[in-house]
């Protein structure tokens, strides 16, 4: 296939993938005129001049196109070209009038001074000399960040992970990947170890070198983290090691022992297992089991006993407290730290009342927190006191310096408080509840809050679990089902499921259905006819009081392919809402959108006009407005709307249909759930008690009753290693 060399100015960007860079672009070529090149182009801008270098090709839709293979960007020189250049937003803070301002004063000379003297863009009216400083930041990073983007896309790296690169080395970040590209690897820039492997043996990297065989160790111990694995026994770790890099296990031993001298892993004992741990997860288990311990050991003196408050918490909440329950409030006046466990229709909320109600009455300030920022809501909304996420409550904050997460709240500015309670803590892994705990002063009490028959945290680790079972934190297990809750079939069915019966899918009339489809075809039209039309007129259910739930997101009844069908059935496309093609995706207004990872610094607004940061893995939000000219998409989460551009979109998906895992802490009005099929993985127990309790009045399954029968047959839980548990217990020391 015989390659060609184009040249040209870049008139318009008609798609932009973010993920892979890839785009399609129509370039005003010097020769030929309006021409569609199509390839990887990563941050294409209107106004950009390149050369191209590839191949044409016919399209069978879309025609000639000229696929590109290799490219060389140009700054453009004529003010024509500087003037659509800036036009175009490449640099943050200039619009169409500003870059008019730049080009009239300035002409061929605009970035030079932007580069170089933007002190000198104060001459033009209106701009400051902060303003004109941040221009002139804002274009070198844009000039730096794409050249990077450019070096690492000809190695499949995603464009977004050099940004993050870029953000925290700044100049030196093509030398530094070019000394070690394994740089890319680490958790903040999180980088493929496949690919920056493959790029750094082509840039010349021994296969032996001590940098690779390092980096490998680091990954296995990082990939397993999403096991659940807070370590890996040695042995194992070695051998999956020398299997990826096809290297003999004497080389992966002396890497190892490198890097346990050099404090880059931590060695430890764990059941006559030699335990390797990253050095902050070894930490997190060795401060939470002392402290816990501590904690544990201590009562809290100078507060009268509760007994004496307990008929008249009674009175207020209008109800008779069952023993347990009374054992949980007077715990709560008497104990530094216990756990309060139970599943739907125990009780739970009702004794949190009465802990909250006693805490007034004996004048303790009480903090109230959950893990997401639905389970805080909801926390919230069941109390009537304030809630807030984990995070917010210790003010979680990016590092400008390196990018890496930290809490303002620690130990040195504890949290202002007499009491912490915590909710869905089966949801919370052991570094978030080792930076809890460390904001925690020394005289406050924590209330752990949850179901530990839920799924286990996303995070590594088996933190309440091992809390529990340890037997060293007193823990009131509230098990009976009060008269109210019984006569809910979506209570009395998750139980039964939870104890490994078959729930009662018989009943008609009642809160609790079961629809039989037999294709994935008619599970997938039904869902979309329920939400869509049959729930909303024959009950009365608004479409927005849905919440589809799916054990997985692949296949035929996978939350990806629902949304789609969810997305045409209840927000069709219309010629009065404007949408953005994202990849597969489409962003169209009014759809209900999902935040799939924590970003900390994102600006929200809210109604009152307070201003704040932070969107967080698990907010769902609808698309109020989509501003092609400015590149917003407007999103309203509750009461605050976040302004998101394309490079964030992907961190966004659509949230008609979420799995069970996503949906955990939050409860809706109904839920259409669909045991259809899945791995059987993901065909357990722990989800199928999940997605029935997240149901508040209506519980309708669409699919296959032998599924829901090896779903509550299937047990099996994965294997954690973790070792707080044997801290506890004293088998492992705690420091």
């Amino acid at each position: 296939m015989e390659q060609e060399l184009i040249s040209g100015t870049i008139a318009a960007v008609v798609y932009q993938n973010q993920s892979n860079g890839y785009a399609v672009i129509k370039l005003d070529s010097d020769e030929d005129g309006l021409i569609t090149v199509v390839g990887i182009i990563p941050a294409a801008v209107a106004g950009e001049r390149m050369i191209v270098t590839g191949h044409w090709t016919t399209h069978t839709s879309y025609g000639k196109q000229f696929e590109a293979e290799f490219l060389e960007r140009l700054l453009p020189d004529t003010t024509t070209e500087i003037l659509a250049y800036l036009s175009s937003r490449a640099v943050r803070g200039i619009g169409e009038k500003t870059a008019q301002k730049i080009v009239e004063r300035f002409k061929e000379a605009s970035l030079r001074i932007l580069e170089q003297e933007p002190q000198r863009l104060t001459e033009i009216e209106g701009i400051s000399m902060k303003k004109a400083l941040q221009m002139g930041e804002s274009f070198r990073m844009q000039v730096g960040v794409r050249r990077l983007i450019e070096f690492v896309a000809s190695y499949h790296i995603p464009p977004e992970i050099a940004v993050r690169f870029y953000r925290v080395y700044a100049e030196r970040s093509m030398e530094l990947i070019h000394d070690n590209p394994y740089l890319l690897t680490r958790p903040q820039f999180a980088a493929s170890f496949h690919m920056v492997d493959a790029m750094a043996l082509e840039l010349g990297i021994d296969g032996e070198d001590h940098r690779r065989i390092e980096a490998a160790v680091i990954f296995e111990l990082r990939y397993n983290l999403n096991n659940g694995h807070t370590f890996l026994p040695q042995d194992k770790l070695i051998a999956a090691t020398a299997q990826l890099l096809q290297l003999p296990e004497r080389s992966i031993c002396e890497a190892l022992d490198r890097l346990c001298e050099y404090g880059d892993l931590v060695c430890d004992g764990v059941r006559g297992l030699t335990a390797v741990y990253l050095p902050e997860y070894h930490e997190a288990e060795s401060y939470i089991s002392a402290r816990v311990l501590h904690m544990a050991q201590q009562s809290v003196d100078d507060l009268p006993g509760a007994e004496r408050f307990l008929r008249s918490i009674e009175q207020e909440m209008g109800v008779e407290y069952a023993e347990r329950q009374k054992d949980a409030i007077c715990a709560s006046a008497e104990r530094k730290i216990f756990i309060l466990t139970g599943g739907p229709g125990t009780g739970k909320t009702t004794t949190l009342a009465g802990i909250l109600s006693l805490y007034r009455r004996l004048g303790r300030k009480t903090l109230l927190a959950a893990p997401t920022g639905r389970a805080a809501k909801r926390l919230s909304e069941l109390t009537g006191q304030e809630a807030s996420t984990i995070h917010r409550l210790l003010e979680a904050q990016i590092s400008p310096q390196n990018g890496e997460l930290f809490f303002v709240k620690n130990e040195d500015d504890p949290l202002k408080c007499d009491a912490v309670i915590i909710d869905e803590m089966s949801m919370v892994d052991v570094l978030l509840m080792h930076s809890l705990l460390r904001a925690v002063p020394e005289n406050a009490t924590v209330i752990l809050v949850g179901d530990p028959d839920q799924l286990p945290s996303v995070g590594a680790g088996n933190l309440f679990s091992d809390l529990i079972r340890s037997g060293m934190v007193y823990t009131i297990a509230l098990t009976e089902i009060f008269r109210q809750a019984r006569q809910s079939l979506i209570v009395m069915n998750a139980h039964a499921v939870n104890h490994g019966e078959l729930p009662n899918m018989t009943v008609k009339d009642r809160d609790f259905f079961f629809m039989k489809r037999r294709s994935p075809q008619e599970v997938v039209q039904t869902i979309a006819e329920l939400c869509a039309q049959r729930l909303p007129k024959n009950m009365g259910i608004a479409p927005a009081d849905i919440q589809v739930i799916s054990p997985t997101r692949k296949g035929e009844t996978g939350t990806f392919s629902l949304n789609m069908a969810l997305q045409a059935a209840l927000n069709p496309k219309s010629p009065n809402k404007k949408e953005k093609l994202f990849g597969e995706l489409i962003f169209r207004e009014g759809d209900r959108v999902m935040q799939i990872r924590n970003n900390y610094d994102m600006a929200w607004t809210k109604d009152d006009g307070i201003v704040g940061t932070g969107i967080f893995n698990g907010d769902v939000g609808t698309i109020l407005k989509i501003d092609m000219a400015q590149d917003a998409i407007y999103i309203r989460f509750d009461d605050k709307v976040a302004v998101y551009d394309s490079d964030l979109l992907t961190e966004l998906e659509l949230a008609y249909a979420i799995t069970a895992h996503k949906s955990q802490g939050s409860e809706y009005n109904a839920v259409i759930f669909v045991p259809y099929a899945g791995s059987p993985m993901l065909l357990t127990r722990g989800v199928l008690y999940t997605a029935i309790t997240r149901a508040k009045d209506l519980l309708i399954m669409v699919g296959n009753e032998e599924i829901v029968a090896q779903m509550t047959a299937n047990n099996k839980k994965n294997k954690r290693y973790s070792g707080l548990r044997f801290r506890l217990i004293g088998e492992i020391p705690c420091a």
